[in-house]
């Protein structure tokens, strides 16, 4: 077992302290009950104690090994700490919150899987993960099927609230076109308008780039050549080559993961990175921590940084530091507090209703709104109800020249509204099931 991981009661623990609870009763127990009309009614009674009492198990799915390995496990540190801090309070609804994991591998088979067990098996009563669109995509129609609630917590592909949305989903990162809207502008003034796009192979990468053609395209610029790099590669040597020889201004990637962490260290050794301007739509904290400031170059987007200057970010940076005093990463980025955020707006949707009926629940997260207090961001975020993606605030940021401590490796240029970011062209793909068609699920 994991050692952050909660420990995960054995599903025959409730029933065989039932015995236990009845001997109890004992003679006089039994003739008391007996002396009333409603016997039967009473032992209900109790059988409804007992069953609300037992713990509510929650399934973190999350992609532990493959390309976005770093960022599945650092998720999941995010989602484990706010279930302890929700089980230190007395759990949610008076119940407990257990925790059961998986990995998805980064393979959407392997999360579809993950999905069909959890949901069908373990009887888990909500999903939560996903960092590869496909395996997110392929976990939410399981979801689905099923009535569950799923949350993706950290897949930015503009399909996952649009073409592939689905009425039991939220999404809770920003997406792709959130951030490449907020840093195109700032480089196409900033760099030039000839640009070269490194695309990854498959659906993230593809709906990433095709969002940033249509906004270089509508400000002016030029696309001068996209190189197209299979998913997981390792050498970006020939794609750096054909950019020496291109000479762009700007080259936007949508490259992620481990895949992004050997890109860059090859952009270095090649002598690229000042000579060009280098545009990633979103940078994830697991994916450059422990590099070094000279491995951050360019501009990029991101939802959340530890160093802001806002009310109860020094908190949540000691509370993370407390709950994980040996993990390599020592401060929380941006794909932690998603994790985190996204589970802690579960438990208190569970706890405004009080109830887990998954009909009561959609319609709350509907009509979420967080204040930016709340969130520790500067503007207040909001569920869109049309497409059940989080619309928040969105950084834009570079490395950080003068560091005030080891881990300050980026400097916040800007901040976008939430309004301002809107993914416009993706949100009229997303047709969600209705609520009549979808099956009752009440853990």
């Amino acid at each position: 077992m994991n050692p952050i991981m909660p420990k995960i009661l054995s599903p025959l623990t409730e029933q065989s302290m039932l015995p236990q609870r009845r001997k109890l009763l004992g003679a006089a127990g039994a003739t008391a009950v007996l002396a009333l009309s409603g016997a039967g009614a009473v032992q209900r009674s109790q059988a409804l104690v007992v069953r609300n009492r037992k713990p509510l198990l929650i399934g973190l799915a999350t992609d532990d090994t493959g390309q976005y390995a770093a960022s599945g496990r650092d998720e999941r540190r995010g989602m484990v700490m706010a279930i302890n801090e929700a089980n230190e309070r007395g759990g949610v609804l008076g119940r407990r919150l257990e925790i059961t994991h998986a990995d998805t591998q980064g393979n959407a088979d392997a999360g579809a899987s993950v999905a069909e067990q959890m949901i069908t098996r373990q009887e888990v009563g909500f999903l939560i993960g996903g960092v590869h669109s496909g395996v997110a995509s392929a976990m939410s129609t399981v979801a689905q099927k099923y009535g569950c609630i799923y949350f993706n917590s950290n897949s930015s592909s503009p399909t996952e609230a649009g073409k592939d949305c689905h009425r039991t989903k939220f999404v809770w990162d920003g997406n792709s076109t959130n951030f490449s809207t907020s840093v195109v502008n700032g480089a196409m003034s900033g760099y030039g308008r000839d640009w070269v796009l490194v695309t990854s192979d498959y659906g993230w990468g593809h709906s990433t780039a095709k969002g940033l053609r249509e906004m270089i395209s509508a400000n002016g610029g030029r696309i001068v050549e996209e190189l197209i790099v299979a998913q997981n590669t390792r050498d970006f040597r020939p794609q750096l080559e054909t950019i020496k020889k291109l000479s762009p201004r700007v080259v936007a990637t949508a490259v992620g993961g481990e895949g992004l962490a050997l890109l860059r260290a090859q952009v270095q050794a090649a002598g690229l990175d000042r000579s060009v301007g280098w545009i990633n739509n979103q940078q994830d904290w697991p994916d450059v921590y422990g590099l070094g400031r000279e491995s951050m170059f360019g501009v990029f987007g991101t939802t959340w940084y530890w160093g802001l200057k806002l009310p109860g970010v020094n908190d949540f940076v000691a509370r993370y530091q407390k709950a994980n005093p040996d993990y390599r990463i020592q401060t929380p980025g941006n794909v932690f507090f998603n994790g985190y955020m996204a589970t802690r707006e579960l438990l208190r949707a569970i706890e405004r209703t009080g109830s887990t009926n998954n009909i009561k629940l959609i319609r709350e997260l509907e009509n979420l709104r967080i204040p930016a207090r709340d969130r520790m961001q500067h503007f207040d975020a909001y569920m869109n109800p049309k497409t059940h993606q989080l619309q928040q605030t969105i950084y834009i940021a570079s490395y950080n020249s003068r560091p005030t401590h080891k881990d300050d490796l980026y400097r916040i240029l800007d901040r976008q509204r939430p309004e301002d970011v809107q993914d416009r062209a993706s949100a009229p793909l997303c047709q969600l099931e209705s609520l009549a068609a979808l099956p009752t699920y009440e853990p």
